[in-house]
């Protein structure tokens, strides 16, 4: 599993607002905010956010200044290669609700000035505006403090990989490529609803064979196009707890669906490198191998609870680990058979789609460092893990053409 660290830039700080109020008088709105935040945002003291929040409290004038410098941060943000889903993973992990619907709110409010982005940029501004409650009221100063906070935390975002989201240059037939990802949701749907192993575990066979069918048709369609597509990528959260092997698991996932995958610990996502079809292979795979591995941890749990034994933190970790090491192999497996299974004339076109996803992704990634799984210290979790990803473990996928 590769890992990648980032560094934040040096300059580009939207809370300076380019120098353009730093002469105005205090009384002006702008020069309200620009005194609370000389106060608050560059001093991580509670005495400077206090005395910030207390500057915004006392000066409605200053509210939509306010705003419109939260609008700011933003759009710096998206320069700095965020996307709106990484945002809110990590205003999540660092500080509370409150402020994850405020960021939530000023990511809808910029979007409407914003330039089109591409599909799953779309998609991520949709499940915010259908997931973002209305603001809770509360007293002046109490709001002024969360935003100082939150604008704390956006200016000191690093700069990551930028992503260019790829949208395919032709299409099969029309329709088509929507209605095979309905299927394979629908398959991996019943597949985490069941509470059958073996039928889950043919349900999600059945995905998984879509799935390899369509990256083929992809691949063929590709070879015969005038301007053959490229690469493109997209990031994925990996949330704790147990996100070491939870990025090992999406790491299987990748390489099986001919992707690549770089985990950032940090900031709680991995970046997957591949072709657009695949990419939306693995999102989909990893997402349902995750509910399925988390369901059967909570039986085994239960089962070794009813035995008299108590399970542990050390137990999921363990538990969790096996699985993704044991999906890993046998996704691995079931790779190296259908690589056999196809048409000689194929396969210079398979191998010539992953040299670009390799090299796509040593661009993005020139240095990257392995990590080793930590806590994996229980043998019942380690056993039940395997087992459990066993029962989800994809079998050999049909003849290509």
């Amino acid at each position: 599993m590769s890992s990648t660290d980032h560094t934040a830039p040096g300059d580009d700080r939207p809370g300076d607002s380019s120098g353009q109020s730093s002469g105005q008088s205090s009384g002006e709105p702008s020069g309200t905010v620009e005194r609370a935040f000389r106060a608050a945002l560059y001093d991580t003291a509670d005495a400077a956010l206090d005395t910030g929040a207390s500057l915004l409290a006392a000066d409605r004038a200053a509210d939509a200044e306010l705003a419109r410098r939260g609008a700011d941060f933003v759009a710096t943000a998206w320069r700095r290669g965020w996307q709106p889903a990484d945002l809110v993973r990590l205003v999540r992990r660092e500080l509370d609700d409150v402020h994850v619907g405020l960021v939530s709110q000023l990511i809808l409010t910029q979007a409407r000035d914003d330039r089109a982005r591409g599909r799953r940029w779309a998609a991520q501004l949709a499940e915010l505006s259908a997931e973002t409650p209305p603001a809770p009221v509360t007293d002046r100063f109490s709001h002024a403090t969360t935003v100082l906070e939150l604008y704390r935390l956006l200016l000191r975002l690093p700069a990551l990989e930028p992503l260019e989201e790829r949208e395919p240059h032709r299409q099969s037939s029309p329709g088509s490529h929507s209605r095979m990802l309905t299927r394979i949701r629908a398959l991996l749907a019943k597949a985490e609803a069941t509470g059958y192993p073996q039928e889950a575990e043919a349900l999600t066979a059945k995905a998984q064979e879509l799935m390899a069918r369509h990256s083929v048709d992809e691949a063929l369609l590709d070879a015969q196009a005038t301007a053959p597509d490229a690469p493109g990528a997209c990031r994925i959260g990996v949330e704790p707890p147990y996100e070491q092997a939870k990025a090992v698991l999406l790491n299987a996932v990748a390489d099986a669906n001919h992707c690549r995958a770089v985990w950032n610990e940090p900031f709680g996502f991995s970046t997957v490198v591949g072709f657009e079809a695949d990419l939306e292979s693995v999102e989909l795979l990893y997402t349902s191998l995750l509910v399925q591995a988390q369901s059967a941890m909570a039986r085994a749990e239960a089962a070794q609870r009813a035995g008299g034994r108590k399970r542990t933190k050390t137990f999921r970790q363990s538990f969790l680990a096996a699985y993704a090491h044991r999906i890993g192999t046998r996704l691995g497996e079931v790779t190296a058979a259908a690589e056999t299974q196809v048409n000689d004339e194929l396969l210079p076109v398979l191998a010539s789609r992953e040299v670009a996803v390799t090299a796509a992704t040593d661009r993005m990634f020139p240095a990257t460092v392995s990590t080793r799984l930590r806590g994996v210290t229980d043998e019942a979790g380690w056993t039940e893990g395997a087992e459990a990803a066993d029962r989800a473990r994809m079998r050999s996928r049909p003849r290509l053409p």
